[in-house]
């Protein structure tokens, strides 16, 4: 059915709806500033289409591989041996033993997978750290939906999109409540925190219009500009109840010490941080090493270990020594040396794609540089996954191209528990990351059947 509906869709674009498509998307642009940098956000004209029984489906294993996740997060906390795994820094096991007053660290976050040609998909990495580009989806969606094109296809299979916005703000107000404030008639102070040099400020203000509409004072500050003093957090006169985290927890600890005022405030339990400094346990890569590795499968029941084996890579800590390798014991440097053109290396405590080594397009030479230079920091490596590829038409000067474009579709999980909408990015590289200096957002829309 969906390669049916694309082809449709794509030779709908052939026709004088086209003209109609460019003109609304490049007017949202500007309108929303919908920008990375100095690069527009989206520059195809068709969302991804996925159909409501592979949703559901995608929905299920998610879930499972969610549920995976808070309870090796809660093992983490407990376990010592386990956590070391992690290579967590003093200032980051220091930042980590701050309760946050509410259940999940991980309040929203993004569960990063590749589809593959089967229909079948597999997670590669976890943004659980108020992960970026929420809703510039959203708005993305709402703009498509303005497109003839949209309109004129939904005839003939209707379409359902998940709104992001309001899913957001309930998230944060329902973290806000367990932290202790149950009654919500005087409606929090909140602010949305990151430093004010970060090209996803557009996204911010978008953010703040909502909450603003919904009657939630709301400003956007930077971690520079927060002060604490009299029992409150504050942004000049400002006072503050609740903070949407979008700083790193790595960078605010990079650039700030340990009596930062957000770290002290939330600390004190004088502001709600949403999310939680717990949740630099789930930012590291290594997570992902700890999920694939049998020593960890009695953590997790029966669904959980076979959904880990369906849509987890293998992947291990780069370190000397002997591993597992699907049920074959391995010399780990020796076979990360010889299967280049199946493994992927990343860095434990980075983001965006900085840093990342695919095998596949490495010199052997290059390849043993990389793995000599990663022994020497925390690194893992990674089973290659397939990527599917499908036909976009892409805007190009004002002008529609045709073009294959490899397809990244991350599932969003929200309170530790949900899954709910997806945000999609596209490239024409292997490596997708438009934070990384390239590729396309694109909204999701659900076909039902």
């Amino acid at each position: 059915m969906i390669s049916d509906a694309i082809k449709l869709y794509n030779s709908m674009m052939n026709g004088p709806m086209a003209q109609n498509a460019v003109e609304k998307l490049i007017e949202s642009t500007s309108r929303h500033n919908l920008y990375f940098g100095n690069r527009p956000l989206c520059t195809v004209l068709r969302p991804l289409f996925v159909s409501s029984g592979q949703y559901e489906i995608i929905r299920r294993d998610s879930g499972l591989i969610l549920s995976a996740i808070e309870k090796l997060t809660r093992a983490l906390v407990t376990e010592t041996r386990l956590r070391s795994l992690l290579d967590l820094s003093m200032k980051e096991e220091e930042i980590i033993s701050i309760d946050p007053g509410f259940r999940a660290p991980d309040a929203s976050g993004r569960l990063d997978a590749f589809l593959n040609s089967e229909g079948g998909f597999s997670y590669v990495e976890y943004n659980a750290d108020s992960p970026g580009g929420l809703l510039f989806g959203d708005v993305l969606s709402e703009t498509f939906l303005q497109m003839e094109i949209l309109g004129e296809f939904s005839r003939h299979y209707p379409l359902r999109r998940i709104p992001i916005r309001p899913r957001l703000l309930n998230t944060l107000l329902d973290c806000y409540q367990q932290w202790g404030h149950w009654n919500l008639r005087e409606k929090p102070h909140i602010a949305i925190v990151d430093w004010k040099e970060v090209q996803t400020r557009p996204e911010f203000e978008i953010c703040r219009a909502y909450f603003e509409s919904m009657g939630y004072p709301t400003i956007i500050t930077d971690p520079d500009s927060l002060e604490y003093r009299g029992g409150w957090l504050r942004s000049g006169n400002f006072k503050i109840n609740l903070v949407y985290k979008r700083v790193l927890t790595t960078e605010l600890l990079d650039r700030c010490e340990l009596n930062h005022p957000l770290i002290l405030a939330t600390r004190d339990k004088a502001v709600c941080t949403v999310n939680s400094f717990r949740v630099q346990l789930l930012f590291k890569k290594s997570l992902f090493a700890l999920l694939s590795d049998p020593d960890n499968h009695h953590l997790f029941n029966k669904e959980e270990q076979a959904s880990i084996a369906l849509h987890i890579p293998w992947s291990r800590k780069l370190s000397e020594g002997f591993t597992n390798y699907h049920g074959r014991r391995v010399d780990l440097i020796d076979f990360t040396t010889s299967h280049r053109e199946n493994l992927v290396l990343k860095p434990n405590n980075d983001y965006g794609g900085r840093g990342v080594k695919l095998g596949w397009e490495c010199s052997e030479s290059d390849w043993q540089q990389a793995i000599k230079d990663a022994l020497g920091a925390s690194y893992i490596v990674q089973e290659r996954v397939e990527v599917t590829r499908q036909l976009f038409p892409t805007m190009t000067n004002k002008t529609i191209e045709f073009s294959e474009k490899y397809v990244d579709f991350d599932p969003y999980t929200w309170n530790g528990e949900e899954i709910e909408g997806a945000g999609v990015r596209l490239s024409s590289s292997a490596l997708l990351n438009v934070s990384a200096g390239g590729g396309s957002a694109t909204p999701m829309f659900i076909i039902e059947e």
